[in-house]
């Protein structure tokens, strides 16, 4: 498997979103394939929208990770993209369990493995991502790995859960995949 470095997020964010579906995420030796994500870049469903104590880590930087809490509750795991200055970061929806299908399920609290990531705050939970990760390089604590997998189909429509901005198709995931979110 071939690591992948802070550097291939220093591009547009669209670009990043498609780029990233089909690698493999790794957090402490668990491993999962990325199926869904969502591009957010200075539009007015994004953090960016506005530069913002929380948000200004999608301005300073690329190839980071940034953890927000979302109604109180759960985590959401995003990278961000674009070059110094023009706001960026892709949302990680949903990824298909690998590795340590077992301790997921402990930490999620089902067996239904379709189940397990099918939702940004199911991944962080599945995976024990924490508001600690927030502001880490990509390969400090959470690595991205391109091991050849080939997507043959990649889908796009709205992002979810989201009120403004409804007319972006900036949602994207692999196509007829199982572990997509709900």
């Amino acid at each position: 498997m071939q690591s992948i470095s802070p550097e291939f997020f220093n591009r547009n964010t669209l670009i990043i979103a498609k780029a990233l579906l089909g690698k493999i995420i790794d957090i402490n030796d668990i491993q999962a394939r990325i199926v869904e994500t969502e591009a957010y870049r200075n539009d007015p469903a994004s953090h960016a929208y506005t530069k913002t104590d929380r948000s200004k880590i999608m301005y300073d930087t690329y190839g980071h990770v940034y953890i927000y809490l979302i109604y109180g509750m759960y985590n959401c795991l995003n990278f961000t993209t674009e070059t110094h200055g023009q706001p960026g970061a892709v949302l990680i929806r949903a990824v298909e369990p690998l590795t340590k299908i077992a301790t997921m399920q402990k930490r999620r609290n089902t067996l239904n493995t379709y189940n397990l990531c099918s939702g940004p705050g199911k991944l962080c939970q599945a995976l024990n991502i924490t508001k600690e990760f927030n502001n880490t390089k990509i390969g400090d604590k959470i690595k991205i790995y391109d091991d050849g997998f080939k997507v043959k189909s990649i889908g796009k429509s709205k992002r979810i859960g989201i009120s403004k901005a409804t007319e972006l198709q900036w949602r994207f995931y692999i196509k007829d995949n199982k572990f997509m979110s709900k």
